[in-house]
């Protein structure tokens, strides 16, 4: 593949900006412009989309997305050491990319976003993949602000992310995303491709949100996982009472035998266990 841009090859913007990659931030760069276009050409069509990019580092997949046609690049970097590196791509893409100093975490993209729906496009910090895709899972309102999310993560994460009921990967965070999005696995990406490069295999996840997920509070379904999940093995009768809960009520309510275990427990039961829990809990405070 040719040249994306005019701009340096990345290894001579590491250099050039002392970009060593920190392990306190969970920074693993990719060097390679091909596998970031590759990554950036499975989020098209992004003509009159605004990315929103976490981590970019010193900006291999931010040039790629702006080269393949990214209207506008919301990207929130939290290594001060990257900014002046962004800076230069975005004197090459005036008025295209918009750089947020900042933790992802706790930034407020609604700020520097507009009425239309954006996509988020990253490689993912390792440290904070999964708080931030939590986070975006359960947003409110529903649909979200993002059309979709194309992430990476590590290998062992993804495979937790779009398992389904009876996979050994099945957990908490399966549930979240099968509750309101389509998950899927694109490819994977191996350990040389990074620096430095990490002890395991990476890969690319997409992730749409549902339009219409079942109805079910966020916050309730949060507490039902990560009690059903926190003692997998146990009964749910057993995991449950973490919850303050008539816990055999609240399992008979939901249509689940009492003997069964979170791993047996499809995305629609632990659901409907949500709703039954919040409807326990005012019956109770009357």
């Amino acid at each position: 593949m040719a040249q994306i841009d005019d701009l340096p090859p990345l290894r001579d913007v590491i250099r050039t900006h002392g970009l060593t990659p920190k392990k306190s931030l969970g920074q693993n760069f990719l060097h390679d412009l091909n596998l970031t276009a590759r990554i950036a050409r499975a989020a098209e069509p992004l003509e009159n989309i605004t990315v929103v990019e976490i981590g970019p580092g010193p900006g291999g997949l931010t040039r790629a997305l702006l080269a393949l046609g990214a209207r506008r690049i919301v990207a929130v970097e939290r290594d001060e050491r990257a900014i002046a590196a962004l800076q230069e791509i975005a004197a090459r893409y005036p008025g295209r990319l918009d750089i947020v100093s900042g933790d992802a975490l706790t930034v407020d993209l609604m700020a520097h976003l507009g009425p239309e729906r954006a996509r988020v496009v990253a490689n993912l910090p390792y440290n904070i993949g999964t708080a931030l895709l939590i986070q975006w899972l359960t947003v409110e309102p529903w649909p979200p602000w993002y059309d979709s999310l194309l992430l990476m993560f590590q290998r062992e994460v993804a495979e937790r992310i779009v398992a389904r009921v009876g996979d050994k990967a099945y957990g908490r965070l399966a549930v979240l995303a099968g509750w309101r999005t389509d998950a899927k696995i694109l490819f994977d990406v191996a350990p040389a491709a990074f620096v430095p490069p990490p002890s395991v295999t990476s890969s690319v996840v997409r992730l749409v949100p549902r339009p219409v997920p079942l109805p079910c509070d966020p916050v309730a379904l949060q507490r039902i996982t990560e009690a059903g999940f926190g003692q997998r093995r146990k009964m749910l009768r057993q995991s449950l009472k973490s919850l303050g809960v008539d816990t055999l009520a609240l399992l008979e309510a939901a249509g689940i035998a009492p003997t069964a275990r979170a791993e047996e427990i499809p995305v629609e039961g632990f659901v409907m266990l949500a709703r039954e829990f919040i409807a326990l809990r005012k019956s109770t405070a009357r």
